[in-house]
């Protein structure tokens, strides 16, 4: 055994497990080359996710479950379809888990899309039309005017896509990086399929889909 295994507390490792979702062996590896910096070691532990992730993308989710979300004594409700590969991973505690805290979070920060793919062609051009504007008013060069439109889009991404936002449980984590911790650990390919958000009184309820879902429904 290494020193610097010898030099991880067992109560580190059950810190970062219970913060990641990730195996204890996964959080002790990434400890040991984080020298036992937690911080690190998350960091570690979510790149490999999102690697895990990335590997597992091209897997066909037809299974899953629909997950609920009532808030503020029933005046904000969401339902949200989460898949999977398999019916065994929908009904296990991480899913379920998973499930019930994309439910919430939707209910809390009202996202219009999931990906940025999905969002419209119409919305985009007017976005970089406004923030366009904005950015010729400071006189600087187009070049650069057009890295200050890039930067406000990813804002921009990140106020109105599911998978963009930071999870209101932990700032530091994506939505994205929060499904790709599952995928990590559950072993299968795990997307968000649609979702639905209403708020008593207000006309403008959300419903959002993945431009593959409603590509499905306009050949059905």
């Amino acid at each position: 055994m290494s020193t610097v295994t010898e030099k991880i507390d067992a109560k580190l490792v059950k810190e970062l497990r219970e913060k990641s979702g990730a195996p204890m062996g996964d959080c002790l590896k990434a400890l040991q080359e984080a020298k036992g910096n937690m911080e690190e070691a998350f960091v570690i532990l979510r790149k490999r996710g999102m690697a895990s992730a990335q590997k597992k993308a091209s897997r066909t989710t037809n299974e899953g479950a629909v997950g609920t979300y009532i808030h503020a004594g029933g005046k904000i409700g969401v339902l949200v379809e989460v898949n999977c590969e398999s019916d065994f991973v929908a009904r296990t505690p991480d899913f379920q888990e998973l499930l019930k805290d994309i439910a919430m979070h939707i209910a809390a920060t009202d996202p219009r899309y999931i990906r940025r793919e999905d969002v419209t062609t119409e919305d985009l051009e007017r976005e970089k039309e406004v923030f366009r504007a904005q950015a010729a008013e400071t006189g600087k060069p187009a070049p650069v005017i057009e890295k200050i439109v890039e930067g406000k889009m990813s804002k921009f991404y990140e106020e109105v896509c599911l998978l963009e936002q930071p999870f209101i449980k932990e700032q530091t984590v994506s939505i994205k990086d929060l499904i790709a911790q599952k995928v990590g650990k559950l072993g299968e390919n795990i997307t968000v399929r649609r979702f639905a958000r209403f708020k008593v009184g207000d006309a403008n309820w959300t419903v959002a889909q993945t431009k593959a879902v409603a590509a499905e429904e306009q050949q059905a």
